[in-house]
């Protein structure tokens, strides 16, 4: 797919993997909407940004994990631009490292709704706006796949997505839109201490972590590529290897 003019939808798009994915489509001519929470003046910034590429851009506040948010968010973005052409379900939260029996089932929902229940909502609302042909991504991790170190709700939830994907890619073949995940390692975010960062960059073979904008390049790729279908993108510096 040729990114130009198409529309994409970026759910956390005000930071991180969401940001920079939103500024790499608009940088190929896309028009983006860019979802998010809480964090108003940060979206503002990214919007800015993606526009000054002459492209058109739309703010889309709401929780993911939240049905009727859902519904205004796919409402507002179709108003605008009529048609979802690309969708990343990129929003997601990472608890602090928990062992089983010190999570609380308030705990667990969170982390289940959030990252895994969102990509049902929106991808469930959006598909009848998406044209044959389209891309729907999903922001897996390397916890989907190896366990991890964060929890068990986190891994539990990442690794839903992969199945999430594989059953995805396999319904919507025959309407040739593709449909794929990117399975990080840890990233360089505002979220990840110098500590931590450290820590897991020894334990990586390359020894660092990865940047926002090389798995917003991935999802660039996944765009691109049409015959790339049902996968699981590794972006791990060889953390995991399969």
């Amino acid at each position: 797919m040729e990114i130009k003019g198409k529309c994409a939808l970026i759910t956390g798009g005000s930071r991180g993997i969401g940001r920079e994915a939103a500024i790499e489509i608009a940088k190929r001519g896309g028009n983006v909407g860019i979802n998010f929470r809480s964090r108003r003046d940060e979206a503002e910034k990214v919007l800015e940004i993606c526009e000054s590429f002459g492209v058109n851009g739309i703010l889309l506040q709401g929780d993911v994990s939240k049905s009727h948010d859902v519904k205004k968010i796919i409402k507002d973005f179709v108003d605008k631009f009529g048609k979802i052409d690309i969708l990343v379900n990129n929003a997601g939260i990472a608890p602090p490292h928990t062992k089983l029996l010190e999570i609380s089932e308030e705990e667990w929902d969170e982390i289940i709704d959030v990252n895994l229940k969102s990509m049902f909502l929106v991808t469930k609302e959006a598909l009848p706006f998406i044209p044959d042909g389209g891309k729907i991504i999903n922001l897996s991790s390397i916890a989907g796949k190896m366990g991890g170190t964060i929890g068990p709700h986190y891994a539990a939830s990442k690794a839903g997505i992969i199945g999430f994907t594989f059953a995805l890619a396999s319904e919507l073949a025959p309407r040739k839109i593709n449909v794929n995940a990117i399975a990080p390692g840890p990233v360089d975010t505002e979220l990840v201490s110098e500590d931590v960062k450290k820590r897991l960059s020894e334990l990586t073979p390359l020894k660092r972590i990865a940047t926002p904008y090389e798995i917003a390049h991935t999802i660039i790729y996944l765009i691109e590529n049409d015959f790339v279908h049902g996968e699981v993108i590794d972006v791990n510096g060889g953390r995991y290897m399969d």
